[in-house]
């Protein structure tokens, strides 16, 4: 209830207040921001993953705004040598306004990618925009294979099923490339499991499906049980370690991260940054409102 209730406030507060809790968690608002943290972390020997902010927009001026400034972005990384690729939000690009113009901003950021030696991840967004980016990414998958990959929920109850279906498509010399997560949007029990360990049954089910499969897997999370559990399957698998790398969010479990690293795993650290990062903030609050236990220590433990 306690959790609820600040989840409601918090966008109700000054920017400011919620800064403090969401500092840790973002990069900052520009360009240059993302790319301090992105050197930072390759300097501990973590490559990233950029993702800039701003999901769910009202018009397609926007779009060809977060084109460019993606097209930007790959071109510093390339200029600079940063290790690290890219994700994005369909959404961001027209998903929910016009599929086909969302398509070809995607290309052209594919594209750029490709021309530089880089990836492109396509993130999953909520229930209602699964197929679409499904779609999406079978079609860029068909265009620039090696060079772009997808992410997968392992919360929804379709997700084994979807990974089946796309483990169908034609190689052309490169694997699959999945990010596994458990999902944080909040929906409906028809259409994703809601209990704790249901979640992290079916995800080490998807997980294991995909190391069987020679798929490269993204392990994305910060759950201590699932990184043992994918450990052990690695294991059983004798999986390559050109097969698999460990994904984690930017400034969540840093010890546990510290962890892998040591073990010699590759890890990679998802880097938001962006000028929304209050509506990033407040949006990933309402989708789990459990996150405003790590709000109260922000704010009231750590200045």
């Amino acid at each position: 209830m306690i959790n609820k209730l600040i989840a409601q406030m918090l966008p109700h507060l000054p920017e400011k207040l919620v800064w403090q809790f969401s500092k840790r968690y973002i990069a900052g608002e520009t360009m240059e921001d993302g790319i301090a943290v992105a050197r930072q972390l390759n300097a501990e020997g973590i490559e990233v993953t950029m993702d800039l902010l701003g999901e769910f927009i009202s018009n397609l001026q926007q779009a060809e705004a977060n084109k460019n400034n993606y097209l930007e972005l790959i071109d510093r990384f390339t200029s600079e040598k940063i290790k690290g690729n890219f994700s994005l939000k369909p959404t961001m690009f027209g998903l929910l306004l016009d599929q086909e113009v969302c398509y070809q901003h995607l290309r052209a950021i594919v594209q750029k990618a490709k021309d530089c030696n880089s990836f492109v991840r396509v993130d999953m967004e909520d229930s209602q925009c699964v197929d679409p980016e499904l779609d999406i990414f079978k079609r860029l998958k068909k265009e620039f294979s090696g060079y772009v990959g997808l992410v997968v929920q392992a919360y929804l109850r379709r997700t084994f099923n979807d990974i089946m279906d796309l483990n169908k498509l034609p190689a052309n010399g490169h694997p699959l490339n999945f990010r596994l997560c458990k999902g944080i949007y909040i929906e409906p029990a028809e259409i994703a499991y809601k209990e704790y360990q249901s979640v992290r049954d079916h995800y080490i089910e998807d997980l294991e499906f995909m190391l069987r499969h020679q798929i490269y897997v993204g392990i994305a999370t910060h759950d201590k049980y699932l990184v043992e559990q994918a450990l052990e399957l690695i294991k059983r698998y004798r999986v390559s370690k050109d097969l698999y790398e460990f994904q984690m969010l930017y400034g969540v479990t840093p010890d546990l991260r510290k962890s892998i690293v040591e073990q010699g795993h590759r890890m990679r650290v998802y880097v938001p940054f962006g000028k929304d990062w209050f509506g990033y903030s407040t949006r990933r609050l309402k989708e789990n409102p459990k996150m405003a236990n790590h709000i109260i220590k922000a704010l009231f433990f750590r200045g």
